[in-house]
């Protein structure tokens, strides 16, 4: 079958079965039908306010049946929906929406910004507008997310795929037409994006969670009987310690696949999870948003190449050395990755691309092959603490720390020192009345060699990571070298 538009695709999904839920949140459901004439409605209202082909349109929305409208709307109109977060500062808003030059935000309170169409959270185009369908066209990029970088300017990842797709070609991640996915994580963030705009557009019933609760999630699983989780290890580690009796108190009998990515999992968490729904339905993805390529393991693969992120399903994978040659197996170098399509995967707005000669482009990770071909992951080069000239790299010691049972979470950076040049600091997310800092130390130094433990502990009541996982360490290094 030839290739249609995302609308198109919906449309006829609705055609098919109109009365389909096609996203649930908050407790409130959008058939498929109901959702197409929502986004239709929009999308006329978004071309009044004159979104076009190809103009960005910033979604700063929450977790909400409003994120998808907003999303149908733009693609309805050939226009690249650019998500960021409802929560981000007035002035990084700003930046990001002069970057893009959006013509309307969604989720901006209306003045607040110059050069974009306000329309607040919550907003609804008027009623009488027509709900019927639009001319067919395809947005020449389906979504353009954000990133910081390691600069800490924002910068737009413009996705090189247009918004159509062959409903005939098998999916990548085992969603199914009348399946359900349930997403924990942020919109805003790629992977839930790209995991929720993928489940939508197979036919499965998207649900979302507002905000991240460990025990909801798996009420959510058992509730509407989903079939695929998007999770992140620091989610997976929460729902791990949730009491037996209410962890094991839900049927999750109906998943299939349980998919976590977005930072390093720790080898122990990752085995809890496979002991407890079997390593077949346990699945690992590693890939930038830029998508030039990407590695998945099984849980059943990882049992055999224990701490692996897997073998390349798309793109080439090198690793070089210092000087950009090749390393063989075993060795550690940076990780490159060269996009094999006959299309680019992806543009930057506001930066530009690490590269070498012959297409390669790096995100900045280090890693190594195995012999088998399996990809394992150090740190960011950016995050790698060298200290008295050994190298020490932060997710390491992160796992260890996390594997406390006191502790929340953990973000592990370089502390300037005046005789080993760096030294390891460890911000832990506890409840000081309970953590004894000794006692950490003591369990680190069981596992870590005495290198690589930290020398200073900094306790926090605060998150360290969003609901994606994600830690802005080079933002929590420059708070402490501030002091």
């Amino acid at each position: 079958m030839a290739a249609v538009s995302f609308p198109r695709r919906l449309a006829d999904l609705a055609a098919a079965a109109p009365d389909a839920p096609a996203v649930t949140c908050a407790g409130r459901i959008l058939t498929r039908a109901e959702l197409i004439a929502a986004g239709n409605r929009l999308a006329r209202d978004l071309a009044g306010r004159g979104v076009g082909v190809g103009d960005f349109v910033t979604v700063a929305l929450p977790n909400s049946l409003d994120w998808f409208v907003g999303y149908v709307a733009i693609w309805t109109l050939g226009a690249v929906p650019q998500p960021v977060s409802a929560k981000l500062p007035a002035r990084e808003l700003a930046e990001i929406v002069a970057l893009a030059g959006s013509t309307v935000t969604l989720g901006a309170e209306p003045g607040h910004l110059e050069g974009t169409t306000c329309l607040p959270v919550g907003y609804q185009p008027p009623a009488d507008l027509d709900d019927g369908p639009l001319p067919d066209v395809v947005s020449p990029a389906w979504k353009a997310p954000t990133s910081g970088g390691s600069t800490g300017r924002p910068k737009l990842i413009v996705s090189g795929e247009a918004a159509e797709l062959d409903p005939d070609e098998p999916n990548r991640f085992g969603f199914l037409d009348g399946g359900a996915l349930v997403m924990p994580g942020p919109l805003y963030h790629n992977g839930p994006g790209v995991w929720c705009c993928g489940a939508l557009l197979a036919g499965s019933h998207v649900v979302v969670l507002e905000r991240f609760d460990a025990e909801a999630t798996l009420a959510a699983i058992e509730q509407h009987r989903a079939d695929v989780v998007y999770l992140v290890p620091t989610m997976m580690k929460r729902i791990s310690r949730l009491p037996d009796d209410m962890r094991l108190g839900h049927d999750l009998s109906s998943l299939r696949v349980v998919w976590h990515l977005a930072e390093p999992c720790p080898a122990w968490l990752k085995e809890q999870w496979i002991d407890w729904l079997g390593p077949e339905k346990i699945y690992e993805l590693y890939a930038g948003t830029e998508a030039q390529g990407l590695t998945i393991i099984t849980g059943t693969e990882w049992l055999a190449h224990r701490g692996s992120v897997g073998r390349p399903a798309a793109g080439d994978f090198m690793i070089a050395d210092p000087d950009g040659q090749p390393l063989p197996a075993g060795q550690q170098g940076e990780v490159w990755i060269r996009n094999t399509t006959n299309r680019p995967t992806y543009r930057y707005v506001g930066a530009e691309p690490r590269t070498l000669t012959g297409g390669w482009e790096s995100l900045g990770d280090m890693g190594w092959f195995d012999e088998d071909g399996y990809l394992y992951l150090g740190d960011r080069m950016q995050d790698m603490i060298l200290s008295g000239g050994a190298n020490i790299y932060p997710a390491e010691v992160e796992a260890v720390i996390q594997e406390h049972p006191r502790v929340r979470s953990v973000c592990v950076i370089g502390l300037p020192d005046e005789d080993k040049g760096s030294v390891v600091h460890a911000i832990v997310e506890a409840d000081l009345a309970t953590l004894d800092v000794a006692d950490l130390v003591a369990f680190a130094a069981e596992r870590l060699a005495a290198y690589k433990l930290p020398r200073t502990v900094e306790i926090v009541d605060t998150p360290l990571r969003d609901d994606a996982g994600k830690v802005r360490r080079s933002q929590l290094r420059a708070e402490r070298l501030r002091r």
